[in-house]
């Protein structure tokens, strides 16, 4: 008996771990980047999560590399999607200022 429970366990686990890093590392992200992009486009925002980001700290005078960037977008797209609508609005306010 405790044999069929020590069996069930080491394949079930293994999967589970599998499930759940799976969602974590592909799904939920990409339900977050598709979360953002519509929201960007409900607002006729025409720019990419990487550009808003880009022209944000380029306005800021501060020079990150694409990878930084590229993990700024993942970051906020998870943990704070409302920062690509703030950031696109102090471009927006800047531009209509120079």
């Amino acid at each position: 008996m405790l044999a069929v429970i020590i069996i069930t366990l080491m394949i079930s686990v293994p999967i589970a771990i599998a499930g759940y890093l799976t969602y974590r590392l592909v799904i939920f992200d990409y339900w977050c980047n598709r979360s953002v992009n519509t929201t960007l486009q409900k607002y006729d925002i025409e720019k990419t999560q990487f550009q808003i980001i880009k022209e944000y700290y380029e306005n800021k005078r501060e020079h990150i590399s694409e990878k930084e960037i590229s993990q700024l977008a993942k970051r906020y797209r998870q943990k704070e999607p409302e920062q690509f609508l703030a950031m696109y609005d102090s471009i927006r306010d800047k531009s209509k200022t120079e």
